[in-house]
């Protein structure tokens, strides 16, 4: 791995990850593709929206369709034609999502499977042999998300249970090209936080990451972490917030010095409908709508801004035509690149914190609809 720093505004920072498979420049958004796949898109249209890296869940590529039938075909990479690099989440947010189907204990979690019942263990040794074996480019440690609310007793035994498993994660990852990132955890504790990191630093990872935020807490809670955590996090390594996927939340990580970002936000919310603009979330399905021959945005070139209107989009998804859902995708992974491409050159030209006040200004004064 490169990891370098090419400038700072203030805490943000403008940083390339060369990685096996090419370089990606930070700060970035990962698109989320748990089963293999960024939900009614090609892989062609997502690296057209400008997305260098995407990101793929363990424990669902486990189970369904198994590690055996993905190494057939070399690699994730090949299984599902992407070209770029990938990360995969450990399994670890399903610790905290599936909650009423697991048992925790130290040598890991006994889940009963979402999809037939049957009784599937994983552990951090386990979670490492799937991660290499699917080949994705960067491997997260095994770890235990921390509910919210939890009392600090409970977030502290979380957070041990977490700190020893990564441990067991470093021993187990072979290395070679495969770049292996910790997790901190610890809820919205300060001093759980700063000793997770303390430990992840001396066990020694390739990157860093925050987890077990963007599940409940209150945002501000959310930013008093961002504020403790990321001057505790190595200059030199690629930090990451996990999980956190709202425009104004991305801006505010980017300020605190986080270098990646990935969430189902952008593309879930498509489906239902949900289009992010630079002046806010267009509800395309609003009545209002109806009769509207503009596009969703008019100073936007996605391939769904230059043809179709709000009135046809809003006709696909009245009857329940799935290519509505394609196009919003299109559009929103559209956006979020361009919103990255953007941050990264204001970071560039020295002039983020403008950047991030016009923002939030113009996109946050129509509220959740767009006229």
């Amino acid at each position: 791995m490169k990891f370098e720093v090419l400038t700072c505004d203030g805490g943000a920072r403008r940083s390339v990850l060369a990685l096996d498979r090419g370089q990606v420049d930070t700060p970035l958004f990962m698109p989320v593709g748990t089963r293999g796949a960024v939900k009614t898109v090609t892989p062609g249209e997502v690296a057209a929206s400008g997305a260098q890296i995407i990101l793929g869940n363990t424990f669902h590529l486990m189970l369904r369709p198994g590690v055996q039938v993905i190494t057939q075909h070399g690699t994730l990479h090949n299984f599902m034609g992407w070209d770029g690099p990938i990360l995969t989440d450990s399994g670890g947010f399903q610790v905290w999502s599936l909650a009423e189907r697991r048992r925790i204990n130290e040598e890991g979690v006994t889940f009963q499977s979402p999809f037939d019942g049957s009784t599937v263990f994983l552990g951090p040794e386990e979670s490492m042999q799937v991660q290499q074996g699917l080949g994705s480019d960067i491997a997260m440690t095994f770890d235990e998300c921390t509910d919210y609310p939890a009392t600090y007793d409970d977030a502290k035994k979380s957070m041990g249970l977490s700190m020893r498993w990564a441990a067991r994660c470093r021993d187990a990852h072979d290395g070679g090209k495969q770049l292996l990132f910790g997790i901190a955890q610890g809820s919205v504790f300060p001093e759980l936080r700063s000793s997770s990191l303390e430990s992840l630093v001396s066990l020694g990872f390739d990157g860093y990451a925050l987890g077990g935020l963007s599940v409940g807490e209150p945002k501000t809670k959310m930013y008093e972490i961002l504020d403790d955590c990321t001057p505790l996090m190595p200059t030199d390594a690629p930090r990451y917030l996990m999980g956190v996927g709202k425009p104004e939340d991305l801006l505010r990580g980017v300020a605190a010095g986080i270098d990646m970002f990935d969430c189902v936000l952008p593309t879930r919310n498509a489906r239902n409908g949900w289009l992010y603009t630079w002046d806010g979330v267009l509800k395309v399905k609003n009545a209002r709508h109806r009769q509207d021959t503009r596009p969703i945005d008019e100073t936007c070139t996605c391939a769904c801004c230059s043809t179709y209107s709000r009135s046809y989009l809003r006709h696909l998804f009245v009857n329940n035509e799935g290519l509505g859902q394609r196009l919003c995708t299109v559009h929103n992974l559209w956006f979020f690149g361009q919103l990255m491409q953007e941050i990264r050159l204001a970071i560039e030209e020295k002039r983020f914190d403008s950047f991030h006040r016009k923002f939030l200004l113009r996109y946050l004064e129509y509220g959740q609809d767009v006229a």
